[in-house]
């Protein structure tokens, strides 16, 4: 072999060596970026990475299904294009924008490329400031009704598209389409899951 086939080969695989560990921390980064499996139907995509985050974050899976099991984003996707009126979708936008400003203000990172530690902080700040919902009375809200925020806005949705889902009224709470006996006096502990109907 020649002197410069040599040389040049060397210098190949000194470049290779260095440039490999660039190359896997790049493809590492771009797979902690979360992905949509969904296409929204009224939101962005980044928006819809913000709301699955959320979510996720709200309610994560241990042994029971999180928030992403059950389509918890996708709902809330479809409140928003379904139900929501034209001021109501403009304002949620809004906030969604002024919440991830905020998140980059105290952060450096836009909330879906937060650490689990990081999101799970500012949402505690989140809770704490956002507003309340009133009281109910029968299902009637109590008074006036403030508005709440973009946070618990979309926690009460995500709690909402959660609950009544099929999957979390029949196999994670107690789910007795056809109840028995009436007891009406029996101790709390004897009652166990929370009933879906």
């Amino acid at each position: 072999m020649d002197r410069r086939a040599a040389l040049k080969k060397t210098a190949m695989a000194a470049g290779s060596a260095a440039l490999v560990p660039s190359l896997f921390s790049l493809l590492q980064s771009c797979q902690k970026k979360p992905r949509l499996s969904w296409e929204p139907i009224f939101l962005t995509v980044n928006q819809a990475e913000l709301i699955s985050t959320l979510v996720d974050t709200v309610l994560p899976k241990t042994e029971t299904p999180g928030a992403l099991d059950m389509k918890v984003d996708l709902f809330i996707d479809v409140v928003f294009a379904k139900l929501f009126n034209k001021t109501a979708q403009q304002t949620m936008i809004a906030q969604m924008e002024q919440f991830n400003t905020t998140c980059e203000e105290k952060f450096g990172s836009i909330f879906s490329e937060l650490s689990v530690q990081d999101r799970e902080e500012f949402l505690k700040e989140e809770e704490s400031a956002s507003g309340k919902y009133n009281g109910k009375v029968w299902g009637t809200a109590v008074g006036e009704q403030k508005p709440v925020g973009f946070y618990r806005t979309i926690k009460s949705l995500a709690l909402w598209g959660y609950f009544s889902s099929e999957e979390i009224g029949k196999n994670v709470l107690n789910y007795d389409p056809i109840p028995g006996e009436y007891l009406g006096c029996i101790p709390l502990s004897d009652v166990g899951k929370t009933c879906s109907l």
